[in-house]
């Protein structure tokens, strides 16, 4: 589905040029350039693990659609008003969201729903979705439970089976955003280019790739992600075949017959390869760590369960929460690394009746604890890898040249294309190199201090800027829809105190974000996730964890349910200082 906008009644003065056509997956910002021609998520994603390494070189196709024109669809009266320096070229908003993904879209419902409708989201590409628009390989699919990825508020009678292939949850997002009345919120097309704090009149002046604009609260949901990461592999660039990322599917390049490569063996690997494997003439799959991989319990909704879901509401609520519940149990399992032998003899189980070569066996069997990287689930990854057509080379690749793959051990093997699935700039996040605050940026600000945040949401030193899914919000064990709706609830309960107090600024404090982050820090430490065994896509270049929410859900659901105030210095328009409400 695509929209043609129409434009506003303001006007805008273009700046800045297009900028990286549809590269990443959940946001309107511009970060490594898409590998390939474009196609379309947390806890509980589509895609690849992801990886904090390099950044894409390669070329990227526009997306296919409308262009856009400087704003799409009518807009109340209430965004006609003046802007504060009285530039009536530049729209001036309450909120701006960036990123029309399940996080943008979530957060645009609750505003609607809170009685907020001076609000835009900005969405680079010319679709909303996500994640869940950028990754079309063939076989992408939720790993989580589709009645618990699906929002609270909004829940989806009509899955089809256990687990929602990437299709659906692409039409169910859809849907939901026509259902809410998000449609006439949204702005295609429009790249965040640039988002810079003005401290005199408190508010965030916004460059997008369509024009000018200002907010009084910004709010980024594109997510972790967002932008395909690509390894610095000596010689990619000479290659004259074909490559793309997995994120970024080539649908015209046919795989009949050829001789593929595919580098990386994270959770979009072992849904595509499956689906490839029997079509091409040589699949050279490229393992740098074996995955632990359990059987996927999906079963079809049978038309009694369809039934059931459709006309007793009561138990759809039950099914969503029982499967809530019942994985906060994991999160037991892996606060420590020897309470996941069951995890371990459930996925050692599964490959033992699934390889029976020992040799092979031993080759697939990872050499650190189950959790410590992401768990998989697959009923037909093994079968695949074990075809006569598939090569499993664990030797580190040397060099690519223009028709081939040389390994360490000096083995050459010729190809025509290479699939890349080797994840996302995760710890590495495009979006914060366009935020500028007081002189600096937020990628530098992290730099500085390490990728920490207050809740996961706001950050000292960025007044009024709010980040869904920032860090320490991604989930191990659990679906990321209960992290975001949680956030969402954090973010309309500041909103409320700044109308409510008359305010104009909301900062975290420094010390609070401190003891927060050193608490988080504290709960990682004896975590499968810090002491697994495994270099993980969660682990920055320092070797810190800014990625996981260590414990239950429900304890970041309470933390959120209101804003700690005290935690914020706060102030008004007119005088510009200090206060508590």
């Amino acid at each position: 589905m695509t929209t043609t906008p129409a434009p506003d009644r303001t006007t805008h003065t273009t700046t800045g040029t297009t900028g990286t056509p549809a590269t990443p997956a959940t946001g309107a910002t511009a970060g490594a350039t898409a590998p390939t021609a474009p196609a379309p998520a947390a806890g509980a994603t589509p895609t690849g693990t992801a990886t904090p390494t390099g950044t894409a070189t390669t070329t990227a196709a526009p997306p296919a659609g409308p262009t856009a024109t400087a704003d799409a669809a009518a807009t109340p009266a209430a965004h006609d008003t003046p802007h504060p320096t009285g530039d009536l070229a530049v729209r001036h908003l309450k909120v701006a969201v960036i990123g029309a993904g399940i996080s943008g879209l979530g957060t645009a419902i609750g505003l609607l729903r809170a009685g907020e409708n001076d609000f835009l989201v900005f969405e680079r590409a010319d679709d909303l979705g996500g994640t869940w628009r950028d990754n079309t390989y063939p076989g992408c699919a939720c790993d989580v439970q589709a009645h618990l990825y699906s929002f609270s508020f909004a829940r989806n009678p009509e899955w089809k089976s256990t687990f929602a292939t990437q299709a659906e949850v692409h039409a169910y997002l859809r849907q939901t955003a026509t259902r809410y009345g998000v449609d006439a919120h949204l702005r295609y097309r429009h790249e965040l280019l640039e988002a810079r704090w003005d401290d005199t009149h408190h508010h965030w002046n916004l460059t997008t790739s369509q024009g000018r604009y200002t907010a009084q609260i910004l709010v980024t949901g594109t997510g972790y992600l967002s932008d395909p990461a690509v390894p610095d592999l000596p010689g990619l660039d000479t290659f004259t075949g074909t490559v793309f990322h997995s994120s970024r599917w080539n649908h015209d390049h046919d795989l009949t017959g050829r001789n593929v490569a595919v580098i990386g063996t994270g959770a979009s690997a072992i849904q595509f390869v499956p689906e490839i494997q029997p079509h091409v003439a040589r699949l050279d799959l490229y393992q740098r760590t074996p995955p632990w991989v359990a059987a996927k319990p999906d079963k079809p909704n049978t038309p009694r369960h369809t039934w059931m879901l459709r006309h007793l509401p009561g138990y759809q609520r039950f099914r969503r929460n029982f499967n809530k519940h019942g994985r906060e149990i994991v999160a037991f399992f892996m606060s420590r690394p020897t309470r996941t032998t069951g995890m371990k003899n459930m996925a050692a189980g599964h490959l033992k009746k699934s390889v029976k070569d020992p040799a092979l066996r031993a080759r697939l069997t990872p050499d650190y604890t189950v959790g410590c990287k992401r768990l998989l689930f697959s009923n037909t990854w093994y079968p695949a890898i074990q075809q006569p057509n598939v090569d499993i080379v664990s030797d580190t690749i040397t060099h690519i040249g223009p028709t081939h793959i040389t390994t360490a051990d000096g083995t050459r093997r010729d190809i025509d294309t290479i699939i890349l699935a080797t994840g996302f700039t995760a710890t590495n996040r495009p979006i914060a190199h366009r935020i500028h605050a007081r002189g600096t940026t937020l990628a530098t600000a992290w730099n500085t201090t390490g990728m920490t945040a207050h809740r996961g949401t706001t950050i000292h030193g960025f007044p009024n800027l709010f980040m869904i899914l920032g860090p320490n919000t991604t989930l191990g064990h659990s679906s990321q829809t209960v992290m975001i709706e949680a956030q969402i609830t954090y973010i309309l309960a500041a909103l409320k105190t700044l109308h409510t107090h008359h305010l104009t600024t909301l900062e975290v404090r420094e010390e609070a974000q401190k003891t927060y982050n050193h608490t988080i820090q504290t709960r990682l430490k004896n975590t499968v996730w810090n002491q697994g065994g495994c270099t993980s896509w969660y682990t920055d270049t320092q070797g810190n964890n800014p990625s996981i929410w260590p414990t239950y859900t429900w304890t970041f659901r309470r933390q959120t349910r209101h804003l700690d105030i005290t935690n914020y210095q706060t102030a008004t328009h007119t005088n510009h200082t200090t206060t508590t409400p």
